[in-house]
């Protein structure tokens, strides 16, 4: 269910489901449609979404309120933490504990958050993927960092709802001084829709509001410069160019590369070593560690007899470079991983490009900048709407502390007037008191005062009816006015309250504020490159996806043997630095290097020991050349396009989807298209035959279905199709019982020319096993 219907009238508005579910009877299906909206509904905006306003789910909410409110804030002596998340479920989330755990966990851990929120004492899990103790054995309290989500909260700045069972108020939200959905990031799967919030700097961020502060209308450019990219907390270098950081920003989704951080290490006698100390998001030492063991110790895979070629390969690879490996992390380095080389005289860019190459110290790191906004509703949004909602809840927020503490000096101003009265006629309220049997009826009457001041007065100790605190009423009532007048000043003032956030902003970030961590520089990714000798291929297919190859060029066909129950289906020549792509059924393309094809003195292998080829669509075509090589593809219901084949390669093992094939319908063999090819035959069941120019074929380099080439009747379908210059074709098959080559050419062929999609026109010859070649083949 995608989020536009799961939220297109509201999250608290009745649906039409709704409405029927008030019926005696409804159907099944109207009540498995309302519950499901309703559970998604309540995964999306109750558990795995932050919110734009303050950056937490409701869950890490209730843990900060909870920890809040028994006192455990930054400084305070800290508490055992099964303490702490029993007050979280007894009062504010009647979940599981170890979930409310994990949370709380989370939380503390300084490699996991940018600018944590729990200080935690005992064992708090590990960058290496190493649990936490349980909640008898660990401790904690708030971090200072804490406070900028905690310190308005009694000031009239959120709203609280009733809890789970109604005996305990909780705040909806938390008055957050900084936009921490940023600062720290959030990652979580709602019903329909996913967050990846990286983390970012403080001061990067904090410049970034005011900024748009000041100027409102500042352009995207100058303001995605303010911030470049992500922070992350175990730092880390990000390769991916500034333009194509901003492009992701702008979208509010895509991904970035990110790798690790290194320095090498020279040691006596010429040798060096490199010392990893920077990981990037998602990596640690112990599953670098498993992957360099899993390659140079690898298993066989399931189903197979021997190692893969590329297992094989990689093996020999790394162990020719790497000597020994360790893990020398600790208190005072948390990430220092050794890597000493098998000689000193190892190209030490080679050597770090393999390590990145093939391990996960360099990889993907996915932004998707989905939160639940001010207006309740959850959606994606850029960069600069995230900060731009945050600053409007913060004005908010901040409008809200200064009513608060106008409406609490107003009152006390109205105390204290009251108070002035007692003195300046103290005896007069004395006897008041004294003589009515309604004392503060008399006082309202007697002396005009409100309810509100005539209990206070009724109220006060006789102390404070000393000569000196006249004076101190007094210079309070000076103090409280003159502040009332700057509160008023604020709330009308646009300028000075616009400045008041500007101020704000920039002490918190003085207080809080640290150097950038990750790294921002542009760098080509690192890919492993195999060396290959350049020398002439020859490639040999068999009908059922076999594959060898044989050195050099010029070898006669008929010299090929197969299995039994194989035959031949194709011998290209090529060279050792082309690529094979196999074509599957479902128009699927899988890319196979012809460096790693086995020899032919043996049977070869077969394509599916090669990639992973699915196996409910099989492989049915195969093709060999260069990169430039162009190729028409298309299928029997008459569509098709052109394309190289560079376009349809791929790293993946399970191949790429490029062809768009329809149900039942099936791939024509593709067509290699000469520089000197020039038209289009094809050849349908019925017989039909046209001819067209190939400047009219698309040419698609991300694939699909192509172009309508020849108007079809619904029980026909193309058989034979050829590319060729203007010399004609040759038509082969059976007439009158008879083997026979039908030339098409000169005027016969100018009578079946035509524009695409139109139906050509019949033979003029019943001709049955058609085979359809371009002339100049044939005189070759």
């Amino acid at each position: 269910m995608m989020q536009s219907d799961l939220f297109a009238s509201g999250a608290n508005e009745p649906s039409a489901q709704a409405e029927s579910l008030q019926n005696d009877e409804i159907t099944l299906a109207q009540y498995a449609e309302q519950a499901y909206l309703d559970y998604a509904v309540s995964v999306v905006k109750g558990r795995a979404l932050p919110d734009v306003s303050d950056g937490q789910k409701p869950v890490q909410r209730r843990i900060l309120y909870a920890m809040n409110a028994m006192g455990l804030r930054s400084g305070a002596k800290p508490v055992k933490s099964a303490r702490v998340v029993g007050d979280v479920l007894g009062k504010y989330h009647p979940h599981g504990d170890q979930a409310a755990y994990d949370a709380m966990v989370r939380m503390a851990q300084d490699f996991v958050l940018r600018y944590p929120l729990i200080e935690g004492q005992g064992n708090f899990g590990s960058r290496d993927g190493d649990n936490a103790a349980a909640m008898r054995y660990t401790e904690a309290r708030l971090t200072p960092f804490a406070n900028l989500l905690l310190e308005e909260l009694s000031e009239g700045t959120v709203d609280f709802e009733p809890n789970y069972d109604g005996s305990q108020k909780e705040p909806v939200l938390l008055p957050a001084r900084l936009p921490i959905v940023l600062l720290n990031g959030a990652s979580g799967i709602a019903v329909g829709m996913a967050t990846e919030i990286p983390p970012h700097n403080l001061t990067e961020v904090a410049q970034a509001c005011i900024q748009l502060l000041e100027k409102p209308d500042l352009d995207d450019e100058t303001f995605y410069q303010l911030i470049p990219g992500p922070d992350f907390p175990g730092g880390g270098q990000i390769i991916t160019s500034p333009s194509d950081i901003t492009q992701v920003y702008k979208q509010g989704r895509g991904s970035i590369k990110v790798r690790a951080r290194w320095e090498i290490e020279e040691l006596a006698r010429g040798q060096w070593q490199l010392v990893v100390n920077e990981l990037p998001p998602g990596a640690s030492s112990q599953k670098i560690l498993e992957e360099i063991e899993e390659k140079t110790n690898p298993r066989i895979r399931a189903g197979r007899k021997a190692l893969t070629p590329e297992q094989q390969q990689t093996r020999a690879l790394l162990l020719g470079l790497l000597d020994t490996v360790r893990d020398e992390s600790g208190k005072d380095a948390p990430v220092r991983l050794v890597f000493e080389p098998k000689s000193s005289r190892i190209d030490r860019d080679e050597f770090i490009t393999t390590l990145l190459a093939q391990t996960s110290m360099e990889g993907n790191v996915s932004i998707n900048l989905v939160s639940i906004g001010i207006d309740g509703r959850p959606g994606q949004r850029t960069l600069r709407q995230m900060l731009e909602e945050w600053l409007q809840f913060r004005a908010d927020t901040v409008r809200k502390r200064t009513q608060f503490r106008l409406d609490k000096v107003t009152d006390r101003i109205h105390i204290l007037e009251g108070r002035m009265i007692v003195y300046l006629d103290v005896d007069a309220v004395i006897r008041t008191i004294r003589d009515a049997d309604e004392p503060k009826d008399a006082l309202i009457k007697r002396f005009s005062l409100s309810e509100r001041q005539a209990e206070d007065i009724l109220e006060m100790r006789l102390r404070q009816l000393a000569r000196l605190e006249g004076f101190k009423i007094e210079q309070e009532l000076a103090k409280q006015r003159k502040e009332q007048a700057a509160l008023q000043k604020l709330l009308k003032s646009k300028t000075a309250f616009k400045r008041l956030l500007i101020k704000e902003i920039n002490q918190d970030a003085e207080n809080f504020s640290d150097a950038r961590r990750t790294l921002i520089q542009e760098a080509e990714r690192a890919v492993l490159e195999t060396r290959v000798v350049d020398e002439p291929i020859t490639v040999i297919m068999s009908q059922q996806g076999w594959l060898r190859r044989r050195q050099g060029h010029g070898h006669d066909v008929q010299q090929f043997s197969f299995k039994s129950g194989d035959a031949y289906y194709d011998a290209r020549e090529a060279r050792s630095t082309d690529e094979l792509i196999a074509l599957g059924t479902d128009g699927r393309t899988y890319t196979v290097q012809i460096g790693d094809l086995p020899s032919a003195r043996g049977d070869g292998q077969p394509i599916t020991a090669l990639a992973e080829v699915n196996s409910a669509a099989p492989i049915c075509h195969m093709m060999v050349g260069s990169a430039q090589q162009k190729i028409l593809l298309g299928a029997e219901s008459g569509y098709g396009f052109l394309s190289h084949l560079s376009d349809m390669s791929t790293r993946q093992k399970a191949g790429k989807q490029f062809v768009s094939v329809a149900a039942n319908d099936t791939l024509l063999r593709p067509v290699y298209v000469q520089p000197d090819h020039v038209l289009l035959a094809l050849l349908t069941a019925k017989s039909r035959f046209l001819v067209i120019s190939l400047d009219e074929l698309r040419t698609l380099s991300g694939g699909g279905r192509g172009t309508k080439l020849i108007d079809l009747d619904e029980d026909d379908h193309v058989v034979a199709w050829a590319t060729g210059p203007e010399n004609g074709f040759v038509i082969s098959g059976i007439y009158r019982r008879r083997a026979t080559d039908w030339l098409i050419q000169g005027t016969t062929l100018e009578s079946y020319l035509g524009k695409r999609a139109r139906k050509g026109k019949s033979l003029e010859r019943k001709i049955i096993e058609m085979v359809l070649t371009p002339f100049s083949a044939v005189t070759e």
